[in-house]
């Protein structure tokens, strides 16, 4: 295989994974060289490989299933410039070797990595290491707070097509992926948004990147949105579930398939290989629970919205509002609202969620919907606005 033409990304054609339950290898042949780093991740057990951005052209069920030490892999572009190899390990492991090895002869260029069965104690001690590495390295770095609001009169709609880069999210039964499929809506969308020149339209990605879920919540409260739209076309165990929901955050899911789906939402920083913090109690604080409980009350109002200028003409699941605990929406003080445009696992959905025509017809509704909330709530503050005279107290 010839070499990696300088200044262009490494391409990957192939993957594989040999041994047992003692000493797995994992190979991936590249175009090229390229530097590599390793890292783990427990619950679930994971082996993390980054290299500079390559182009994956492998088969399409490359990595859904393993070997030894390996239940499966995923691969894909994890930020600009940086990939991301995740193997799912079947349990506690050591990496003993992880290399390239450049190209020889008629042989490739390979990223290989070494793993042995180790115990979940051995494991967990090397995870420390690294962890404590990383805050020390993460400590000298200052943190970014947002900087004040813009004061331009604009309202500011941040559009979120979930997934992205490692994460594929959904596939349909005809192999459409949900991260392309919200995508092209979201830029849809915001041609229609962008024709009012009231609006202010922010994507949380413009391409097929990968952000986290929590870098979304962040990433709304530093543009100062007045509202947050994150966008899904996910399966469900069904074929027969189909249709357009609309969700807010609630801790309480609507039923088991919200609570199903949320959860499947929020492993998706697990899927592309992210160290998840563990759940810390929010300051309490009589403002921030206040702001919190108008903010949910503003997303129900959008969503009742959304249901009802997608009613004439777009197909909605039978309980088109629904609620769930989406870490996506978790913004205090930004109103935020999951669009389900339909299921991938639905073959007439899919057709539908990959139509141009459908997708124009929908973006125009959900503007309508965001047209119609700002409306509402520019007009309640209006009403509730304290009324001057202009003359003084006596």
């Amino acid at each position: 295989m010839a070499a990696a033409h300088a200044g262009l990304p490494v391409v990957a054609r192939e993957a594989r994974v040999v041994g047992d339950g003692s000493r797995t290898r994992f190979v991936m042949d590249l175009s090229g060289p390229a530097a590599l780093s390793v890292f783990m991740l427990d619950e679930p057990y994971r082996v993390v490989v980054d290299l500079p951005e390559t182009h994956f052209e492998l088969p399409v069920d490359t990595g859904k299933s393993g070997k030894g030490l390996v239940s499966a892999f995923r691969y894909g572009l994890i930020s600009a410039g940086k990939s991301r190899i995740v193997l799912d390990a079947t349990g506690p492991v050591a990496i003993d070797k992880a290399f390239v090895l450049p190209a020889e002869k008629d042989q490739p260029a390979r990223v290989v990595v070494d793993l042995v069965k180790s115990t979940r104690t051995a494991f967990l001690e090397t995870l420390r290491v690294s962890r404590d590495r990383d805050r020390q390295n993460a400590a000298h770095k200052p943190d970014v707070a947002p900087g004040p609001a813009p004061n331009d009169g604009k309202l500011r709609i941040v559009l979120d097509p979930g997934h992205g880069g490692i994460d594929s999210g959904a596939i349909g039964k005809s192999g459409a992926l949900e991260k392309h499929v919200v995508l092209a809506f979201a830029q849809t969308l915001k041609e229609k948004l962008e024709a009012n020149d009231r609006y202010e339209i922010i994507m949380t990605r413009n391409n097929d990147t990968f952000l986290p879920l929590r870098g979304r919540v962040q990433f709304a409260r530093q543009k100062h949105a007045d509202l947050f739209v994150s966008i899904h076309a996910d399966s469900f165990s069904g074929a027969d579930v189909r249709g357009a929901t609309v969700y807010t955050l609630s801790e309480r899911a609507s039923d088991r398939m919200a609570a199903s789906i949320a959860e499947s939402e929020n492993k998706s920083d697990i899927l592309a290989g992210v160290d998840v913090p563990e759940d810390t109690n929010e300051v309490s604080d009589i403002l921030i629970d206040l702001a919190r409980r108008e903010t949910k009350n503003f997303a129900v109002v959008f969503a009742r919205n959304v249901i009802k200028e997608l009613k004439p003409d777009v197909r909605l699941f039978k309980r088109a509002h629904q609620q769930a605990g989406f870490m996506v929406l978790r913004a205090p003080d930004v109103p935020s609202a999951l669009v389900e445009l339909g299921y991938l696992s639905n073959a007439d959905d899919e057709k539908l969620l990959t139509s141009p025509e459908w997708r124009d017809k929908t973006a125009v509704a959900v503007t309508r919907a965001i047209d119609e909330f700002f409306r509402t709530r520019v007009a309640n503050m209006a009403a509730s606005a304290p009324v001057t005279t202009g003359v003084g107290e006596p």
